[in-house]
């Protein structure tokens, strides 16, 4: 029980547990995601599991699939090394995205039950603070505390001028620059890894997530691979997601890199949270409804022709601006085409003709 422990399970989750009838069933997290088939850490040690027939039909219905973090309710089956996964406990954090290529809104689930989400992005030509807007968004968004990290330090003559420069964007979010070849940074980094607690790791492909997790654990738990020499640009290693108990303590997630991180939502209020300093200035504007693109009196506008704002921090506040209010009518339209099936569906069948309904009866 103590190892199981390890990997989180606390009276928080107990008391939860404790809420419905489950003597039959034991409690299980995920650790893995291959699809189709998932990797169990249970009381007594991993196992393979896979839905039930049940909850796969509860997909039709909009239920979500388990992720990586997700403590689950289990079937153990007796003399094999495999389980039925029969519901998922409430999340305490999810971390998500919008599934990209899908014409409507739809979650894709990164993790969930995430304590802190290291943000990486590398001290190379890929640098770029304003796909970390992106990423605070979606952190504030999920719950989690984030934790910006500048990876491969070692490429960089001026780590501290870029650690200052994310500060700025992210006010109170820690920033640390770190670099495994140098070993540096490791031990703020690894302040943050204690027993019990979840962290998780999300960037761009090629940004050094795998080759941190190897760091921080002292092994070769993931596979790393170099980046592409002409535009700096990751190749893909990481090919699903995954927990990694740490030696030292701690619990780490592993996830693939992403090209574009497309905005889901904004439930988590990180947007505001995000551009907090220009929506504090967006106040002084003449008209409560400015838009800050050429109305009279605004005050945001002034702080640009100052200096106070940057011109391309206030085109990525109006780019995610508009793609969060996209995502939220896709929703609508979504919801609006499943409540016109669901009352197709409850209508009696009526026959083409009113003919014969119309006729008295025979006596």
């Amino acid at each position: 029980m103590n190892e199981f422990m390890h990997y989180g399970w606390n009276t928080t989750w107990e008391l939860e547990w404790e809420k419905e009838e489950r003597s039959t069933h034991a409690a299980g997290r995920i650790i893995a995601d291959f699809g189709q088939k998932y990797r169990v850490y249970t009381a007594n040690g991993e196992i393979w599991g896979e839905m039930s027939g049940k909850m796969k039909h509860a997909l039709l219905n909009g239920s979500t699939y388990p992720a990586v973090g997700d403590w689950v309710e289990l079937q153990l089956l007796e003399g094999e090394d495999r389980c039925i996964i029969h519901g998922i406990l409430d999340r305490k954090t999810c971390i998500s995205r919008q599934k990209a290529g899908a014409k409507s809104a739809q979650e894709q689930i990164i993790a969930a039950n995430v304590d802190i989400l290291f943000l990486v992005t590398s001290l190379n030509d890929d640098y770029n603070p304003r796909r970390m807007e992106r990423y605070l968004i979606m952190a504030w968004n999920s719950g989690v505390t984030p934790v910006i990290l500048l990876s491969k330090a070692d490429l960089c003559d001026d780590p501290e001028v870029k650690a200052a420069e994310m500060e700025l964007i992210a006010p109170g979010v820690p920033v640390h620059a770190v670099s495994a070849i140098e070993n540096r940074g490791k031990e703020e980094v690894t302040g943050y890894l204690k027993d019990g607690v979840t962290v998780a790791l999300t960037g761009s492909s090629g940004c050094g997530k795998s080759t941190i997790v190897n760091w921080l654990s002292d092994s070769t738990e993931q596979r790393t691979q170099g980046i592409r020499e002409d535009d700096s640009r990751g190749r893909h290693t990481t090919t699903h997601r995954e927990l990694f108990l740490l030696p030292g303590g701690g619990l780490m997630v592993d996830t693939p890199g992403m090209r574009e991180l497309q905005l889901y939502d904004d439930d988590g209020g990180g947007w505001e949270q995000v551009f907090s300093d220009i929506e504090a200035i967006g106040e002084g504007c003449r008209f409560a409804d400015c838009r800050h693109e050429n109305e009279a009196g605004c005050a945001v506008l002034a702080a640009l022709e100052t200096g106070e704002i940057d011109e391309k921090r206030l085109q990525n506040y109006r780019k995610t601006q508009r793609e969060l209010q996209f995502q939220v009518k896709k929703e609508e339209r979504s919801q609006r085409k499943v409540n016109r099936k669901d009352r197709s569906a409850k209508e009696p069948i009526r026959r083409k003709s009113s003919f014969w309904n119309s006729r008295p009866h025979d006596e």
